[in-house]
């Protein structure tokens, strides 16, 4: 594989963890304008508007709180899967065990992708206010456009953009992964204690009175 297409499978990978729909959107127009050669199967109208009506639905869905979870949730195998079939699709003329390596690294780069948004999302609606939704969706969106477009032009670029941004989802899931198993201990410790609190205690025994005549 040359570094174009191995940076097209990276970026797409990484990419489709984020937004499947919006990468198979991406590589169908890319190849229907001639910016890149895209197999066929990406570039066909039905597959485009399918991928259209729901990147449209995504994109409302993504910024709801706590839907947008649900939406993570039930594309937790969506997305490894779909960008795994892209990477067999773009890798279509390779030798079988390319083909292999390219769903596969396609797959986990997708998954690592997911996870760091789903974590993400789960700290971010715990925020009372709902703005930060739209914005990190706006953001990830951009993000998305950005690596595909870089596979497209800049092959080199793209790659090195990758594992920064492989580096940076797997650290920021580490760190919200800690963070809320500590804020679990301090709610299951302050639960604890409100229950000894609510507890029957039994009532201090009083000394008996003294006789003042004895």
């Amino acid at each position: 594989m040359d570094a174009a297409l191995v940076a097209l499978l990276a970026g797409s990978g990484w990419a489709a963890g984020l937004n499947l729909y919006l990468v198979v959107l991406l590589l169908g127009l890319a190849g229907r304008t001639g910016l890149a050669e895209i197999p066929e199967a990406l570039t066909r109208t039905d597959v485009l508007v399918i991928a259209g009506v729901v990147f449209a639905l995504e994109f409302v869905v993504d910024k709801l709180p706590w839907l947008d979870s649900a939406w993570d949730t039930f594309h937790t195998a969506v997305r490894p899967l779909g960008a795994a079939a892209i990477g067999l699709l773009l890798s279509g003329e390779a030798e079988t065990w390319q083909q292999v390596t390219a769903a596969l690294g396609a797959g986990g780069l997708a998954t690592a992708a997911h996870a760091a948004k789903a974590t993400t999302r789960v700290a971010i609606n715990t925020s009372p206010e709902p703005v930060s939704n739209a914005v990190v969706s706006v953001a990830e969106d951009g993000l998305v456009t950005m690596v595909i477009a870089l596979a497209i032009t800049n092959p080199i670029l793209a790659l090195v953009v990758v594992l920064l941004l492989l580096a940076a989802g797997a650290a920021l899931t580490i760190v919200l992964w800690r963070t809320a198993r500590r804020a679990l201990a301090r709610r299951r410790q302050r639960h604890a204690g409100q229950s000894v609190t609510r507890g029957d205690t039994p009532a201090p025994r009083l000394p008996p009175p003294s006789d003042p005549l004895g």
